[in-house]
Order: structure tokens, then C-alpha cells, then sequence
């Protein structure tokens, strides 16, 4: 399945592409639009070159941050999210000899990918149940146990970018966010 989260046929292409993509697309959904975030990878493709994870990490931290930054920037926090992008590319080429795939290839369990995500810069506990979904939803990656490991993320209907396959479905995840956004607010 061709993913489409950034709402973008050259963008998605790139995300259907290349796993470092999609990993930096999901790393940077955060305080910014989904489908920005994940069309950010295109961005530093087409900026850098390419989306080698070593090559990023190798590359100069200032003149990185400067490429992130030119407008449209990758994200509304381009200096920080630029020093993240080459510390998980560092990860990525040093821990999984630059193929981000074996992150979630090469897990056994659920629980496995759960610890494999969290180690990685930006992940925290919800970050990575949503990558989990996401990978099982629109990837097919389901080790044992992947349910269990994301969570309400697994579960059918239209609560994260791990649902997002079209506009359409995009309009719901915003619609379901907003609503739990007002339902903690009258909570107060």
C-alpha cells in the first residue's frame, strides 16, 4: 500500500519509499501539522541529495539547521528538529547499518519493537505505539503481540496518523483529535 499522510503524490512517494523517511516523518509529528511533518522528508531529499542516513549524520550541524530552515522549513522548529534528524540518522547508521526498516524487520515481539522505538530520539511511550499502528495498519508489520504494544492505536477507527490513508481520513483524525482536545478541556 502506497502511503499517503502527506497529502502530496511526490512527498508520499518518498515515505513509500524509504524508511528513514517515514521515520523522520513520524519524528517530527509533533507541534506541527501531520501531513507538514511527514512531507518534510521530501523537503531534506530534495534540499541534500538524499536521505542516507550516514550522509545526514555526517553532515555539518549549521549547515544542516540552515537547510532545514529555508521556508518553508521542515518544521516550526527548524534549528532543534534539525539536530534531531541527524541524531536519529546517527542511530539509524550506526545501530541498523543505515536501513531504518530493521528497526521493525528485525523485531521479534510487539514488546521488542516497543523498546526499538523508544530508544530513539523523540520517541516516547505514545510516539512509538502510534509508529507501531502505523507499521501494522499500513505496512503489515505485525509482530507478535504488535496490538498489545500500540495500544488504543491499534484499534479501528480514525484516532492517529496511523489511520490516515487519504483526505478523507485525514478530515476524521483531526476531527477525533479536536474532540478530545475539547472533551479535556471541559474536564478542567
Amino acid at each position: 500500500m502506497a502511503i499517503q499522510i502527506a497529502q502530496d503524490p511526490a512527498a508520499d512517494k518518498v515515505l513509500s519509499e524509504n524508511s528513514f523517511a517515514l521515520l523522520t516523518g513520524m519524528l517530527l509529528d509533533q507541534q506541527f501539522p501531520m501531513e507538514r511533518a511527514f512531507m518534510a522528508p521530501a523537503k531534506v531529499l530534495d534540499r541534500f541529495g538524499t536521505l542516507d542516513p550516514a550522509s545526514i549524520a555526517a553532515a555539518d550541524p549549521e549547515q544542516f539547521k540552515e537547510l532545514c530552515s529555508i521556508p518553508p522549513a521542515v518544521h516550526r522548529f527548524p534549528g532543534s528538529m534539525a539536530a534531531r534528524i541527524q541524531e536519529l540518522a546517527r542511530i539509524v547508521a550506526d545501530d541498523y547499518a543505515g536501513d531504518a526498516a530493521r528497526i521493525w524487520n528485525e523485531a521479534v515481539s510487539g514488546s521488542d519493537l516497543m523498546k526499538r522505538m523508544q530508544a530513539l530520539p523523540g520517541f516516547g511511550k505514545q510516539k512509538a505505539q502510534i509508529f507501531v499502528a502505523l507499521l501494522a495498519k499500513q505496512l503489515g508489520v505485525r509482530p507478535e503481540g504488535w496490538e498489545k504494544a500500540a495500544g488504543d492505536y491499534a484499534l479501528e477507527g480514525y484516532r492517529s496518523v496511523a489511520d490516515v490513508t487519504d483526505a478523507e481520513s485525514l478530515g476524521r483524525v483531526r476531527a477525533y483529535k479536536q474532540q478530545k482536545k475539547a472533551e479535556a478541556k471541559a474536564a478542567k
